[in-house]
């Protein structure tokens, strides 16, 4: 699926990513002071191979999806540093059907020397397939 010219993927950067996705991201309107790009929206779309036998997105799937997005979040996009997960739990809220959007926009709750809280909801076109909360360790870049 060839998604709108304001949107953009990193193939290369991590190959579970590239195999399952791909993954889009979208730059956010705003910088920080000190210049720092974010992307605030990130999307995909359901294709058959990210189904399970129901012809609904593989939880697997939302899950490397909603870490792929939370991460880049509490990472700054992996301008500055680099980051690993710590926990994540999620709740599978409705299925997403083959075929749609999955949009999610990570909110970062916290930021501390060392983590990351984010917490985020997956949406499956206009409903809320998912809900994720996670803590991530922020790393040098290497």
């Amino acid at each position: 699926m060839k998604f709108p010219e304001d949107f953009t993927t990193a193939p290369g950067f991590d190959p579970a990513e590239d195999h399952i996705g791909p993954f889009y991201f979208r730059k956010a309107d705003d910088t920080d002071p000190a210049g720092v790009i974010h992307y605030d929206y990130f999307a995909f779309r359901v294709e058959p191979r990210h189904c399970n036998e129901m012809d609904s997105a593989h939880g697997g799937v939302l899950m490397t999806f909603a870490d792929f997005a939370l991460c880049r979040a509490a990472a700054q996009h992996y301008q500055a540093e680099t980051c690993v997960t710590v926990s994540f739990s999620c709740e599978f809220l409705a299925g997403a059907k083959l075929g749609s959007l999955i949009t999610c926009e990570p909110r970062v709750n916290k930021r501390t020397g060392s983590l990351v809280f984010v917490s985020g909801d997956l949406m499956a076109d206009d409903t809320i397939a998912f809900s994720f909360n996670s803590v991530v360790k922020r790393l040098p870049y290497r």
